[in-house]
């Protein structure tokens, strides 16, 4: 004896080939240009990885040599994103560029770091280093330093500007967001594979320098998973791919991050007052914590004016 079951027609609506030709497109063009921005940005690298790193002329050929991919660079994103993008925003707008949530996309990300290095921070009020901020000598010396420069303008300029505002969008034309997330940091990290052959150079065993890079890369693509997040974070959406974001706000977490370099917990457990260590590492757990929690609600994109549309 046959049940009787209720009959359910499921609509089809008809795709024309036009369509998945469109689509396909998009995403090869976009493929194409992101490729174009890697080879742009490897051929500039072997302008400085021939000399000493901080060598004064190796970092004035490192500052020539990204100026000239800062510059090549938006001409992949124009040509790689679909016309539609530039119906409903600027070239400008599209590389993070815009006035409208500028202060909060400037403040409140930096915020969110100093909250992840609550750690380090305070290990710098405690030793007292924090004192050196107030004093206008420290800065004045500073500014006239190439390589405070290149740690704390340059290189988070350039880098933010190639690996986000130029390559996050084409990913985004590929890839669903998450996974554009995590994949543009990959380039990131692996452009800083060079620093290998600077320590080789300098006489650095082989598999040392391997582990130092390696190690390198580790931090250096969850730092630029966390840039892409900020990224995307306070942009706007439009059919998956990213119209208007905030260049200020990874670039700002970016040079934050250079400045205080990565956590010396040997710092800590230099104290003998076993509460110190203990109130200094529990800050850094804190922050940790803190950080994790805070990280969806203070990169919620309605508070950076994403009312363009």
């Amino acid at each position: 004896m046959e049940l009787w079951r209720p009959r359910v027609e499921i609509p089809i609506y008809p795709v024309s080939p036009e369509f998945f030709h469109a689509l396909y497109y998009r995403s090869f063009i976009s493929r194409v240009c992101t490729y174009g921005i890697l080879l742009t940005t490897g051929y500039s690298l072997h302008y400085y990885i021939s000399i000493y790193r901080e060598h004064p002329s190796t970092i004035k050929r490192r500052f020539f040599s990204v100026f000239i991919v800062a510059l090549i660079s938006p001409i992949f994103l124009y040509v790689g994103l679909d016309e539609e993008v530039f119906q409903k925003a600027t070239i400008w707008e599209l590389l993070g560029l815009r006035w409208s949530g500028l202060f909060q996309a400037s403040v409140i990300p930096f915020l969110l770091t100093m909250i992840l290095f609550l750690g380090p921070l305070s290990v710098q009020i405690l030793n007292g280093f924090w004192r050196l901020y107030a004093e206008p000598m420290y800065w004045l010396g500073s500014v006239h330093t190439l390589i405070w420069w290149r740690n704390h303008i340059v290189a988070p300029l350039s880098e933010e500007w190639t690996f986000r505002a130029c390559m996050l969008p084409l990913l985004l034309q590929c890839f669903t967001q998450t996974t554009a997330i995590f994949i543009c940091p990959l380039f990131f990290g692996v452009a800083h594979f060079h620093h290998v052959v600077e320590r080789i150079k300098m006489g650095m065993e082989i598999k040392l320098a391997l582990f130092i890079s390696c190690f390198q890369f580790a931090y250096t693509t969850l730092f630029g998973a966390y840039a892409a997040f900020l990224f995307v974070k306070t942009g706007r959406f439009t059919y998956a791919v990213l119209l208007i974001g905030h260049f200020i706000a990874p670039f700002i977490a970016h040079s934050f991050c250079n400045h205080m370099g990565f956590p010396e917990l040997s710092e800590v457990v230099a104290y003998k007052d076993p509460l110190k260590r203990a109130a200094l590492f529990s800050l850094f757990v804190i922050g940790l914590f803190a950080w994790c929690f805070l990280l969806t609600p203070m990169t919620d994109p309605a508070i950076y004016h994403n009312n363009l549309f």
